[in-house]
């Protein structure tokens, strides 16, 4: 195989593994939505439970189910607070039942299930509360750059790491566009993004326990360390290596989790409004 063709050879797996991350990222977090199915007599009713909204009002829950006799209720209380559950009906609209969450500021959770009924027979969508998270909107131009670069980043440490154990010649020039795309993403759009959603640049350490913060600096200082090591000496492996592997394990790690939120016990009950 010749120098071009391993280079395109690796540049296709570091891709694919890049990829395969974005989708494990994004199925994984603690907002992807809760998908399932459920037979009701003949009917088999596919749903999906919201984890996210970002909306001015109540987060609307919304099941398409065709069948008139099939009623459902949405049952509901602040996540973690002594407030008592509430008790809404769905209310349906052509082939939709539908119901609204209560409103909360952003970082705010709510627990919630979903219960259908038809003669008499109930039928518990989620047993495990989903929880939901309110956020305000992004603008996209603020939200697709910090996306981008962090996939590039990605994209250019598996790069770095398999020029590292295979050929060396570039390593430092995909180093430095690993850590020019890690801090553009991570470090400059990721707090923005974290401040127009949740209203603080920062929740990681030594502010918070927010793990999407926290790892975006373990991941940064390890590409600093590489680079340093790099510029000292070009020949050197295990530092872009072990920069390539701990971003790789970073990103196994759910988007999200950890996040910030509201602490609900600390307050005193209320009732829940719409």
């Amino acid at each position: 195989m010749n120098s071009q063709s391993k280079s395109f050879l690796i540049w296709l797996i570091a891709f694919f593994l890049t990829f395969t991350l974005a989708v494990f990222q994004r199925i994984t977090g603690p907002t992807y939505e809760i998908h399932g199915k459920i037979a009701i007599g003949k009917d088999l009713i596919k749903y999906k439970l919201i984890r996210t909204y970002d909306g001015a009002d109540g987060a609307l829950i919304s099941i398409k189910i065709p069948d008139t006799a099939i009623k459902g209720k949405i049952t509901y209380q602040r996540f973690k607070s002594n407030d008592p559950w509430t008790v809404e009906p769905m209310q349906r609209t052509g082939n939709q039942l539908s119901g609204r969450l209560s409103h909360q500021p952003p970082t705010g959770k709510v627990a919630y299930q979903v219960t259908l009924a038809k003669d008499n027979q109930q039928y518990i969508l989620n047993p495990e509360p989903a929880v939901l998270r309110y956020k305000s909107p992004i603008p996209k131009y603020v939200l697709l750059p910090h996306i981008v670069f962090i996939f590039l980043a990605m994209l250019f440490s598996v790069r770095t790491g398999f020029e590292a154990i295979f050929r060396s010649n570039k390593t430092y020039v995909y180093t430095w566009w690993t850590v020019i795309t890690l801090f553009i993403g991570g470090l400059v759009f990721g707090p923005i993004v974290q401040k127009l959603s949740f209203g603080a640049y920062w929740t990681g350490w030594p502010f918070g326990h927010d793990l999407t913060d926290n790892k975006s600096i373990v991941a940064f200082i390890f590409w600093i360390i590489a680079l340093w090591a790099l510029h000292k000496n070009r020949e050197n492996k295990f530092w872009p290596i072990l920069a390539s592997v701990i971003l790789f394990i970073v990103f196994l790690i759910p988007h999200s989790l950890l996040g910030s939120e509201i602490d609900y016990s600390k307050q005193p009950q209320t009732e829940q409004t719409k």
